[in-house]
């Protein structure tokens, strides 16, 4: 029989009958029951671990799990994702070639680079990775927020600049989002990574931030890229600013707005579709003008510029 980490699959799903299944490699969203040898031990650590959070990690033999637990009708049900043991680079993504460098490009630049999807897209891989290098070419300092951390980002960079890049991960205060941002403005970073907008404060404050020299990196679910700009500003309003307020700090801060999912069987592979605004917030952006009408008709300069990567063409001529 196998163990767990023989086996490279995605994600663990465990009835309360204590079944374990895991993606079957074959079809697309397919299952296969799976029986590790160690199964017994590894939902002993899964129960052990859990303090009332419902989401949560563990480490089983050197491995990162994220952990939702749930109560469904019949019992405890857990779902386990396995991690990465080390942060991939964001060139091996699978990311279109220019698509990526102008990612990477945008190290220097200040504001909100927001990535959405649906659940298990690979949103905060994405991020974390797109963090991972920022760190390695600029260096500086990294605080990230997140319940619970996923990805092995904490640590010391050597950048190639010659200087040095240091990330450290926390949790959000008592799940309060805002107050960690606060907080995490005060120790001065130069990058920001959230691991995702679910809060009007979390919301409001990566605005804030994202309008205040820091380079901010988040996820958020959403169907498309106008289901994400529009979610956000949702979230921001129901907190303590209105909604033209946020559409305006959006339209001010944003940097860019992916929206990713995964095709395939087995190794999947990500679809990207994106949305830039101009780096340089001086020059007139027609993305910056729309979103600050709050009539978020984004179709035709999401598929401008998609076109225009695909061209070979800058996405901003002057920003390349």
């Amino acid at each position: 029989m196998v163990k767990i980490n023989d086996v490279p699959f995605s994600d663990i799903y465990i009835t309360p009958e204590k079944v374990a299944y895991i993606p079957d490699t074959q079809t697309e969203n397919g299952l296969q029951i799976f029986e590790p040898e160690d199964f017994g031990v590894f939902y002993a650590l899964l129960e052990e671990k859990y303090k009332g959070n419902s989401s949560y990690s563990v480490c089983y033999e050197n491995v990162f799990f994220r952990v939702e637990k749930s109560m469904t009708v019949t019992g405890v049900q857990y779902c386990a994702r396995k991690m990465p043991k080390t942060v991939p680079d964001f060139r091996n993504l699978g990311f279109h070639k220019e698509l990526t460098e102008y990612l990477l490009n945008l190290c220097k630049a200040s504001g909100l680079i927001l990535w959405s999807g649906a659940t298990g897209s690979g949103k905060t891989t994405a991020i974390s990775s797109l963090l991972k290098e920022f760190l390695i070419q600029e260096g500086g300092f990294a605080y990230t927020i997140e319940d619970p951390a996923e990805m092995p980002l904490d640590g010391e960079y050597t950048a190639l600049n010659g200087s040095f890049g240091l990330c450290k991960q926390t949790n959000p205060i008592d799940d309060k989002w805002g107050e960690s941002l606060k907080s995490a403005l005060r120790s001065k970073p130069r990058y920001i990574l959230v691991g995702e907008i679910r809060t009007p404060d979390a919301a409001s404050e990566c605005l804030r931030a994202a309008t205040s020299g820091h380079l901010v990196l988040s996820t958020i679910h959403a169907n498309n890229i106008p289901d994400a700009v529009n979610a956000l500003v949702k979230y921001a309003s129901a907190g303590d600013m209105s909604e033209d307020l946020a559409y305006d700090m959006l339209s001010r801060g944003l940097l860019g707005v992916m929206h990713q999912t995964l095709r395939g069987t087995g190794v999947k592979t990500p679809v990207l579709r994106f949305l830039f605004a101009n780096p340089d917030t001086r020059k007139g952006c027609q993305v910056r003008s729309i979103i600050k009408s709050g009539k978020v008709n984004l179709a035709t300069p999401i598929e401008t510029q998609m076109t225009r990567l695909a061209q070979g063409r800058p996405i901003f001529e002057d920003y390349e």
